[in-house]
């Protein structure tokens, strides 16, 4: 057995590779509150990490900024869990986002409550990443986002836009009032659809709880925003045969996504334990062999950086109406999403991770596709 001493050094050494230090006075400086998280740290890796702070075992006065310099320094790649090593295995063995097991993170996360979200989110609840270009503030930056779908599609009046994996319907809603199509929306979630069926009243708008891979109908577009990193890669070009069969052929699909720099066949542990179970974050790579002799990719738009910004803005807003929250988002749930945005963040800032839209058609667009911006 190690004494708690050589562990103790052996996390300092691994820390002053990444620049933080333990007791240390800078903002990103880790201060550790329990001994034991060395042990578990090292033993867990990312797990043995998130779940040492949501248990208060350790703390830091810039979580982000400690997280964004573990990142750069690649410590994530250098201490592994046993537990990563057996989810690895798993992803192998099982399609874990097929059949009942599509439905546990619509369970798990996006019905925790809409409390959380309409205080997080901020005007709308559009629950990915907004467009900064032009925009100063998060409800001007997602309205950005969706407009710049809506363009980017072309939609005109009388169109129909399925929107695979719609959330609590905002895009939906703001393409039936400003572009004047008509539409569906499939999502995995009880809580989004109860929510986008109600504002979505009086639009002609259809929600359905229900599997992507249901889906057998025609549509002028469709677009999916925030949905693929739950599909899985066993299960890529299933999706893109289902939106290939549902689109007309002269019509086209926008894919918004987080994408991942290599290509993974599983997530990172904290996250599919505590966040979003079963997901999985595409590569450029997986997506283009997904899609082959399926569809022309037609334009390939990346504002990852945009992300960090808006998870920043998330950060602010629930932090501030935490005071008012239900008491079931108790402190380890609160160290939790902390936790949760950022290290998103980090990821993002270290450009770890990306942000994607792609714009795909069936055949081409006769004389080429020019993308707004």
């Amino acid at each position: 057995m190690f004494s708690s001493d050589r562990l103790r050094r052996r996390m300092q050494t691994l820390l002053a590779s990444a620049d933080i230090h333990i007791g240390g006075a800078r903002e990103w400086d880790l201060q550790v509150h329990d001994e034991r998280f060395h042990a578990r740290a090292l033993a867990q890796g990312s797990l043995g990490l998130g779940e040492s702070y949501m248990d208060g075992w350790w703390d830091t006065a810039s979580l982000d900024g400690l997280l964004l310099r573990l990142i750069r320094a690649r410590l994530d790649e250098r201490v592994h869990g046993i537990g990563e090593l057996l989810d690895g295995v798993r992803a192998h063995l099982f399609n874990l986002q097929r059949g009942r097991r599509s439905y546990v993170v619509g369970e798990r996360h996006y019905d925790l409550g809409n409390d959380l979200y309409a205080a997080m989110l901020g005007r709308r609840l559009v629950y990915s990443c907004g467009y900064w270009r032009r925009a100063g503030d998060l409800d001007a930056a997602q309205e950005a986002k969706l407009d710049l779908c809506c363009r980017k599609l072309g939609l005109r009046p009388g169109m129909r836009l399925l929107d695979i994996g719609c959330g609590w319907g905002e895009m939906l809603k703001y393409a039936a009032e400003r572009y004047g199509v008509s539409g569906v929306g499939v999502t995995i979630s009880r809580e989004q659809a109860d929510y986008a069926r109600h504002l979505c009243a009086g639009l002609p708008v259809e929600i359905r709880l229900q599997d992507y891979r249901e889906l057998d109908e025609r549509f002028d577009r469709i677009v999916s925003i925030g949905m693929f990193e739950h599909v899985g890669a066993k299960n890529y070009r299933t999706y893109f045969d289902v939106a290939r069969r549902c689109l007309d052929a002269d019509g086209l699909f926008l894919l918004h996504t987080i994408g991942s720099n290599v290509s993974r066949r599983r997530t990172d542990p904290w996250i599919a334990r505590y966040i979003f179970p079963n997901s999985m974050l595409p590569s450029a790579a997986q997506i283009a062999r997904a899609s082959e002799r399926r569809f022309v990719i037609e334009d390939w738009h990346g504002f990852g950086t945009d992300y960090d910004r808006t998870l920043q803005a998330w950060r602010d807003n629930v932090e501030a109406a935490w005071p008012r929250l239900p008491s079931r988002y108790d402190e380890r749930f609160r160290r939790m999403w902390r936790f949760y945005l950022a290290g998103s963040m980090a990821s993002f800032r270290a450009r770890r991770i990306q942000l994607w839209q792609v714009v795909l058609s069936p055949e081409g667009v006769p004389g080429g596709y020019v993308a707004p911006r």
